[in-house]
């Protein structure tokens, strides 16, 4: 593992990746312990959706963030598990949006920026995670 040289972007990819999955872990705990002070300035609909979505979407929504945050430390010590903890997280990913999206009215609830761009930016960044990471252990970067 030591002889083989990192190229910087390496080191700030996976960075930049961990900042974003800790904004999502820090996204999920407000989401999961929201006050009801919190709550009652949300509009009806958003607390309804909230309310009513089943723990397996949470649940879904937690491997995401969890394992997002996991797998880009996994990166960082150049351990070759952040493969497959990014790929739980990403089939998390999926899951929480797939709900979302045809399972909900999210999309109406949130409107356009928020209930298909941001997922579909979520989306794309987790895919690009697990390509990395795959890219990654080929080139012997992570072992």
């Amino acid at each position: 593992m030591g002889s083989i040289k990192v190229p910087l972007w390496y080191w700030i990819v996976s960075v930049v990746a961990l900042l974003w999955n800790l904004i999502g872990a820090m996204a999920y705990l407000s989401q999961a312990y929201m006050s009801d002070e919190v709550k009652s300035a949300l509009p009806a609909e958003q607390v309804v959706l909230m309310e009513n979505t089943p723990a397996w979407a949470t649940a879904a929504f937690a491997f995401a963030v969890w394992g997002g945050v996991l797998g880009c430390i996994g990166l960082l010590l150049r351990k070759k598990w952040a493969n497959t903890v990014l790929g739980v997280s990403l089939l998390g990913i999926l899951i929480q949006m797939g709900y979302s999206f045809f399972m909900t009215n999210a999309v109406e609830v949130y409107g356009t920026a928020q209930g298909v761009a941001m997922p579909l930016v979520v989306i794309a960044i987790g895919l690009g995670l697990v390509l990395f990471s795959r890219s990654a252990l080929k080139k012997g970067w992570i072992s």
